[in-house]
């Protein structure tokens, strides 16, 4: 094996890349067959109906954020006494129906940290799974500083989107992107000394972004707010007074106005009891209990999201140190295997390395096809390097570049790249999954060389168990010929086997391997004359026979 192309395809490793959730679902015993919401005229209702009391004392049924269209127009349906509180639509209440012997289905499930892709796809699996098992109401636990606002936008629109009413339990801080979440779901609740907004752009230093981002960000926290239309503050009359159910304008102070130096001022956020008193939030409860007695389910099966098996395990791949263990594997399985000859337990502990490093990374839909490949393709431009042209060359070096490219990428989420342009991401974040995987990559490296030297050309007692060390010595007899002494040439040798042209013969009572000169046949018995000795083998001559 040349050392220069070793070296090569070590570096090619040496400079890979790998970093970082899973989630998953949960059956339910039961699937049901209509979605249902919280009776009209309870306290702190505004989900999806509102009951109000009319000039005449009948009850109006008025659309919130589902089921009729968002217009000034009371809805069609009446709640009277001895029915049960109707939607818009006809379906029979959430509330009301697990008050009347049937609890309430309710799912729920945290979002925790920062708002990534991560918690983006943990969002559509638990809404999914919702659906499917038949939840009446999804309760998500809220507890986020911000994260991107791309991402943040797509829970958005799951939320507003789903079939399946939404609340938000805001467990200690819902800022930035984390109100853009909030203010999607039906209703809010918040623990006492929580707080919600601040929901300006900024870069990854916290720097405000330029006004073309506040204004989009403005923009859709209004139109998260009119998602969720009018509620009637009061009947005077023959007058009606509506509301927004969450003032738009509330919601873009959130943001704050952009200054002449492009940053933001007078950026709102609210206390627990401030969002409360401006209808941003339903109330405050310190447990999901609370959360659900307020809204008013009083019977309810709660299925709580927890992650399966796989989850936890795909999550333990995932973790940056075992990721960086994976790469020492590649690096040392490859390094102790260019050491040996053939192919062996090195080989199988690299291959293993690289599919437990890809496998978590590929099925969480971080790690593309197109990285995978080319990883392949960098490792079989490195083979045909060292094994089949000469020298190092282009081969060599579109292989090194093929590698790292693909296992670089392969550990960054590709959809989080657009954020470089805009400063939400800086370089120094696409480097460090890099700089992790150097770290192992030069551990693996140094380690492989200091245990090679001590288990392939030490003496200690571990390497006697896991390396041949027994050695053919030539004063043991261990030669690959017999050592003949010169002084025969030129004596007379008999032939025992017959040279046709390799045989035997015999000197001095011993015999020796033997071959006729010019390939002539030599018969059994006759003598010879030894011309030469190469490769422990007498070459002969025959002796002319004597004539009386």
């Amino acid at each position: 094996m040349r050392p220069i192309a070793t070296f090569c395809l070590l570096t090619a490793l040496l400079l890979s890349g790998s970093i970082l959730p899973a989630a998953a679902s949960q059956a339910f015993p039961a699937t049901l067959s209509s979605l249902h919401k919280e009776p009209a005229g309870q306290d702190g209702d505004d989900t999806g109906i509102d009951a109000v009391a009319g000039a005449s004392g009948e009850k109006y049924v008025v659309p919130g954020s589902r089921g009729a269209a968002q217009s000034g127009t009371p809805g069609a349906q009446n709640a009277t006494a001895g029915n049960a509180p109707q939607h818009a639509d006809g379906q029979p209440d959430a509330t009301a129906a697990g008050t009347q012997g049937k609890p309430t289905v309710v799912y729920t499930f945290p979002i925790d940290g920062d708002i990534m892709p991560a918690q983006q796809r943990l969002v559509a699996k638990c809404l999914a799974d919702a659906r499917s098992g038949g939840a009446e109401l999804v309760l998500i636990r809220l507890n986020t500083y911000g994260g991107l606002v791309n991402a943040a936008d797509s829970i958005r629109t799951m939320i507003l989107n789903s079939p399946v009413p939404v609340w938000v339990f805001i467990d200690n801080q819902a800022a930035s992107a984390g109100a853009l979440i909030a203010i999607a779901a039906e209703r809010i609740y918040m623990r006492p000394g929580g707080s919600i907004g601040a929901a300006s752009v900024v870069d990854q230093n916290g720097k405000p972004m330029p006004d073309k981002f506040q204004s989009f960000m403005r923009a859709t926290m209004r139109a998260t707010a009119e998602a969720h239309g009018k509620v009637i503050e009061r009947i005077d009359g023959d007058d009606t007074l509506w509301r927004w159910r969450r003032d738009p304008q509330v919601a873009e102070a959130m943001v704050g106005r952009t200054v002449g130096d492009s940053t933001t001022a007078g950026v709102l956020a609210f206390t627990a009891s401030e969002a409360s008193e401006h209808h941003y939030s339903e109330g405050t409860a310190s447990t999901v209990d609370e959360v659900l007695a307020q809204g008013g389910v009083q019977r309810y099966t709660l299925h709580e999201y927890t992650p399966t098996r796989l989850d936890r395990l795909l999550g333990w791949l995932m973790n940056p140190v075992v990721q960086g263990i994976f790469v020492m594997m590649i690096v040392g399985g490859i390094y102790f295997e260019l050491q040996t000859p053939g192919i062996g337990f090195a080989l199988v502990v690299a291959i293993l390395g690289a599919v437990l490093y890809f496998a978590p990374l590929y099925i969480e839909g971080v790690a593309q096809n197109w990285e995978l490949i080319l990883f392949i393709i960098g490792l079989a431009l490195l083979a045909v390097e060292i094994f089949v042209l000469p020298g190092f060359g282009i081969a060599g070096v579109a292989g090194i570049i093929a590698v790292v490219t693909g296992l670089s990428f392969a550990a960054i989420d590709n959809d989080l790249l657009r954020h470089l342009s805009t400063g939400e991401l800086t370089l120094a974040w696409l480097l460090r999954p890099v700089l992790v995987v150097i770290i192992a990559a030069s551990a693996a490296l140094v380690g492989g060389i200091v245990l090679g030297r001590r288990f392939l050309t030490g003496r200690s007692p571990l390497q006697k168990k896991v390396v041949l060390t027994a050695e053919m010595k030539p004063e043991e007899g261990y030669v690959s010929h017999p050592q003949i002494e010169p002084e025969l040439v030129g004596r007379t040798a008999l032939v025992m086997a017959v040279l046709r042209p390799s045989g035997r013969v015999m000197v001095d009572g011993r015999y020796y391997d033997a071959a006729a000169e010019d390939g002539l046949f030599v018969a059994r018995g006759r003598t010879v004359t030894v011309t030469r000795i190469e490769g422990g083998v007498l070459y002969c001559t025959p002796q002319e026979r004597k004539t009386e």
